[in-house]
């Protein structure tokens, strides 16, 4: 009978439902109350008024674009390799490393200003710079968190012929990121683009005093560009915590299993 019913379909040209499938179509979209669907809306204002007649974005669209445009960006953060980085799975009672955890688990609360952690090598500053995006997101935020030499290439990248976004577009959703997490600032290559577009993110966000975590080793902190160095050295919105006496996070770990 089943064949019979499959035979029957396949000459009406209809697909049969597959297993697990109902048959019945997607339940569509809830449709904006406020455009009725079409993204646009006219404001209620007289004739004559300047904004009569004119067609206005609906939030509806404009939120279906920041949301799009965030979704772009998580694809390029490195934050999905770093799950696991939290601050529950810190160890906050190891040597030097007290404040720092301290710092950026109020911070991640409630991030206002900048947070810079400096610290040799395998200190942990990534592992809190995560969490630090990790729970932001838990609680709703949107954090970009990206090593910053894989940045820039990311940014090279839209030169390309086959890009799907220009330059311009993407440089923007990083300079205006609601919270900008970049880890290992300094090890990027020192080209003269490399610094200016380095400046260009920074002093973007220094005006505008949108919350921003840095990452970066001594040697690399005292190379930085002067102009860079100044806004993160800026007491006024900006938080430089110096990991001086934190051991190699790693090996740590490596010999307590």
């Amino acid at each position: 009978m089943a064949k019979r019913v499959d035979e029957v379909l396949r000459r009406l040209k209809i697909a049969a439902p597959q297993p697990g499938q109902s048959g019945q179509p997607e339940p569509a979209e809830p449709v904006c109350p406020k455009c009725g669907g079409a993204g646009y809306i006219c404001r209620d204002v007289p004739l004559g008024h300047p904004y009569f007649g004119k067609a206005f974005e609906c939030e509806c669209l404009i939120a279906k674009r920041e949301a799009q445009a965030f979704t772009e960006l998580q694809e390029l953060s490195n934050l999905v390799d770093f799950r696991h980085k939290t601050f529950a799975a810190f160890n906050a009672k190891a040597v030097g490393v007290a404040e720092a955890f301290r710092v950026c688990s109020a911070y991640a609360e409630d991030p206002g200003g900048w947070l810079v952690l400096v610290g040799p090598v395998g200190c942990g500053k990534t592992h809190l710079a995560a969490a630090i995006a990790n729970r932001y997101l838990a609680l709703g935020g949107k954090p970009f968190f990206v090593n910053v030499p894989e940045l820039l290439d990311h940014l090279r990248s839209t030169y390309a012929p086959n890009s799907g976004v220009s330059y311009d577009e993407r440089f923007e959703e990083v300079r205006n990121a609601e919270l900008l997490i970049l880890d290992d600032l300094g090890t990027e290559s020192g080209t003269e683009w490399a610094r200016e577009k380095i400046y260009q993110i920074f002093n973007r966000r220094y005006n505008s005093e949108a919350p921003t975590v840095v990452t970066m080793n001594p040697r690399e902190y005292g190379r930085l560009d002067e102009r860079v160095k100044s806004r993160l050295q800026d007491a006024a919105i900006s938080r430089v915590i110096e990991m001086r006496d934190a051991q190699d996070y790693r090996q740590r770990k490596a010999r307590r299993r």
